[in-house]
């Protein structure tokens, strides 16, 4: 009975993505900070939102949710769960945005076109997404020593991240986006926000398709990491799936309301950083010595806090140091 607990998510998920694309934004605009930061409560509250229903689904063990193997037993710490597994997605897809913004620097996508790149992007990450959360709980589920495998995978993306800059990209490395330039023909410019046009009477594919290519890829390739960061909270699949979900969804607004100030949290990385490194060593002590969620939830606030807080203090006090004239005795 379950099952129509994840047809309805599923349902809603798509019906609000239609109604962002189909209604909302049907004519391309440059979103504006304040519009961005509009969607970004919207989507964080009805996320929150979700959390308390996701307290009632499993307190009162609606359509069977909460009873069988693998699934949490009880309302509030699926709550817990939920808000945490939230946290660590939405925090770690932080990372994604640098690359996205290289992305559209490189090909010089105009800001009322980016929307709909990042959407169909988005749309087909979660069809992926959905996949592998669904192969990492088999596994999970089958193999116990496959926790010691994701915490492994955690630790060297921890240690990745640490020496890897996102300061240029290089799209020639990426296999997909190599197969399409051979497959098709390319329009040497835009042709608006048409994925794909005619180029001396075949079929070609634009800039703005090579674009989504990218930014579908780099996704995925983040997810590696998420998803096993997630799984360090909880291996209940609804859990996992529902807080991936909500991060993902948020994460476009997201990019349009910080984008431009991106570069001021200069300690966001190694607050990743960390944090990748914290649940991937609580990914490896998970059958010896357990980290209750709660305990987590507080560790993984305090890097993000201490690290946001230290990025905003410094910048505050070099514009200050830029504000004092410059003096000297005559």
């Amino acid at each position: 009975m379950t099952i129509w607990l994840w047809i309805g998510f599923i349902v809603f998920v798509l019906f609000m993505m239609a109604l962002d694309l189909g209604v909302l934004n049907r004519k391309a605009h440059a979103i504006g900070i304040k519009e961005a930061l509009g969607w970004t409560s919207f989507w964080v509250s009805l996320a929150l939102l979700f959390n308390v229903g996701i307290y009632f689904i499993y307190e009162n063990h609606w359509l069977g949710i909460g009873e069988g193997a693998g699934h949490v037993s009880d309302g509030k710490t699926a709550a817990l769960y939920f808000f945490t597994a939230y946290i660590v997605e939405e925090s770690l897809s932080l990372d994604n945005l640098f690359v996205f913004t290289l992305i559209f620097s490189y090909f010089q996508i105009p800001p009322m076109y980016q929307h709909r790149v990042l959407f169909w992007g988005i749309l087909g990450v979660l069809i992926l997404r959905g996949i592998m959360i669904a192969a990492g709980v088999v596994l999970i589920q089958r193999f116990d020593w496959i926790i010691y495998v994701f915490g492994a995978i955690l630790l060297f993306t921890a240690f990745k991240m640490l020496i890897h800059q996102h300061d240029k990209i290089n799209p020639e490395k990426n296999i997909l986006y190599r197969l399409a330039k051979k497959l098709y023909p390319i329009t040497p410019h835009l042709e608006g926000n048409h994925f794909f046009s005619t180029l001396n009477g075949r079929r070609a594919i634009t800039p703005m398709f090579l674009v989504l290519i990218l930014v579908e890829s780099s996704d995925v390739l983040f997810a590696v990491d998420s998803i096993p960061a997630v799984f360090a909270v909880t291996s209940d699949p609804f859990i996992v799936f529902t807080s991936n979900v909500f991060a993902i969804l948020g994460l476009r607004s997201l990019y349009f309301a910080i984008a431009a100030i991106l570069n001021r949290f200069r300690y966001l990385k190694i607050c990743l950083v960390i944090l990748l490194a914290y649940v991937g060593v609580k990914m490896l002590l998970s059958h010896h010595y357990p980290i209750p969620a709660h305990i987590s939830l507080m560790v993984i606030g305090g890097i993000l806090g201490t690290g946001i807080l230290a990025s905003i203090l410094v910048s505050k006090r070099e514009a200050k140091q830029l504000e004092i004239p410059f003096s000297h005795e005559n």
